[in-house]
């Protein structure tokens, strides 16, 4: 099975986040709305922040110096067409409003209480109502589509909280983990 790496970058500046709107893509034709973002390149794959920043010069002109409180919050998989896809997200504010167009899609300053009602996948509207939900966490949460995991039969997303883990048991403990 193939992996699919990707970061993307959801910018805010007051109460407004800049959001792609996309008419298509290569696996959708259809409209849809997302961050800012692309596949991690070969000399990215350990350090996905470098793709992110990459990413957001190239589809809106913001330098790195544009940006702050950049950080990773959350580390989405999903499997899609037989592939894993691995997304980084990172959420930051910019100093400024001023982006040039993109040729990715159209760039649109939407009022955050609005991000919901957009037409987004169901993982990437599960990751901005987790993080509208829990805006000062400093947590990196991980996400996975589900399908038909609630009442109603319908994909739903399972967050986790990454944490610092043992990797060894001391020696001479015995601990039964279950599956």
């Amino acid at each position: 099975m193939e992996i699919r790496q990707m970061a993307t970058a959801f910018l805010s500046n007051g109460s407004d986040m800049l959001m792609m709107k996309k008419a298509g893509s290569r696996l959708f034709d259809f409209e849809f709305w997302g961050g800012i973002g692309g596949h991690l390149e070969q000399g990215e794959l350990n350090v996905p922040m470098t793709a992110s920043y990459r990413e957001i010069e190239e589809e809106t002109g913001f330098k790195r110096e544009d940006v702050e409180h950049f950080r990773l919050r959350y580390i989405l998989l999903e499997v899609s067409g037989g592939e894993i896809w691995q997304q980084f997200v990172y959420f930051g504010e910019t100093k400024h409003r001023r982006f040039v167009p993109s040729d990715e899609g159209e760039l649109f300053w939407i009022p955050l209480d609005e991000v919901l009602d957009l037409h987004a996948s169901i993982l990437i509207k599960a990751t901005l109502r987790h993080y509208l939900q829990h805006p000062g966490a400093e947590d990196i949460w991980l996400g996975n589509v589900q399908n038909g995991t609630n009442l109603k039969g319908t994909p739903q997303v399972i967050w986790n909280r990454m944490q610092e883990t043992i990797s060894f048991e001391e020696k001479g403990v015995v601990n039964h983990v279950g599956i």
